[in-house]
């Protein structure tokens, strides 16, 4: 099963820096020949928020609009984690979530890519105030953006290492939200949490079908892995480098269920992180081809 020839392949690029401001991220996707960005909104390992005023929005839109850029989307601090008990986290967390929000409804983002969260203390409790925390935030911020909750590899308590996971989260959301929220799946993250993406592959989509959803997916970060199978190893490696190899990344980017997902590498960049970038989208490219 292979998209057809002349079928329409959904955008592909990087995470790209907004270093300069994120207006610049237009003209860093232009140079890697991107038509689909992800950005941080803000320092991702610091707390400090900050606004996104009428100017900043103008000029993002037009570069974004000047790089002919269809698909952008933001990811979440790295420091949230609505999961927690601990109610001054939880608090401070839900603060810079709902403060990401703001930014990337302002900025016009398609979506926001966030992370579970880790539950420290009862996997059960710990998705409940996942669960909570996002419906009080898309409650509160509305827009035209989609929430995507990002599969992770599943390591100590991090939520959010299997289908089921990402499904009963997004269950216990309020209803009127759910439909806001939608999923992003890492081909690192599955093969390190034991979806086996070279020996099963068709199993692998089945699953997730048939637990979350395909029409819930809405963005694939496409990385290569260093770990092994199972390891719950997050240890992203340039595409064709790594365990999964080109063949996998040829099956995905042929696949029919999967030709409209916008895709985005978070691979290592390199010493020249443009010439990097450039080489693996053409390779994605090259293998939607095949």
């Amino acid at each position: 099963m292979i998209v057809k020839r002349g079928t329409a392949i959904g955008p592909i690029g990087a995470h790209v820096s907004v270093a300069g401001g994120t207006h610049t991220s237009g003209p860093r996707a232009k140079a890697i020949r991107a038509d689909a960005v992800q950005i941080f909104t803000k320092n991702a390992n610091q707390w400090r928020e900050r606004l996104v005023d009428k100017a900043e929005a103008r000029a993002f839109k037009a570069a974004r609009k000047a790089a002919n850029v269809r698909f952008a989307c933001s990811h979440d601090s790295y420091l949230i984690n609505l999961a927690s008990p601990d109610a001054v986290l939880r608090a401070r967390s839900l603060t810079s979530f709902i403060a990401e929000l703001e930014r990337s409804k302002a900025l016009g983002l398609d979506a926001v890519v966030s992370h579970p969260g880790n539950y420290m203390d009862d996997r059960e409790r710990g998705l409940a105030r996942n669960a909570e925390a996002i419906t009080a935030a898309l409650t509160q911020v509305r827009g035209k953006f989609r929430l995507l909750i990002e599969g992770t590899a599943g390591a100590g308590t991090a939520l959010g290492g299997t289908f089921e996971e990402l499904a009963q989260l997004r269950a216990l959301m309020a209803p009127a939200i759910r439909k806001r929220v939608g999923v992003c799946l890492d081909t690192c993250h599955l093969y390190v949490a034991g979806y086996d993406l070279v020996g099963d592959y068709d199993a692998v989509w089945t699953r997730f079908d048939d637990i979350v959803g395909l029409e819930l997916l809405g963005c694939l970060h496409l990385n290569d892995t260093q770990s092994r199978l199972g390891s719950k190893l997050d240890r992203h490696e340039v595409i064709g480098k790594g365990i999964l190899g080109r063949a996998t990344f040829q099956r995905i980017m042929t696949d029919p269920r999967l030709a409209h997902i916008p895709k985005l590498i978070e691979t290592p960049k390199g010493e020249d992180e443009v010439s990097n970038d450039r080489r693996a989208i053409s390779l994605l490219r090259r293998l939607s081809s095949y």
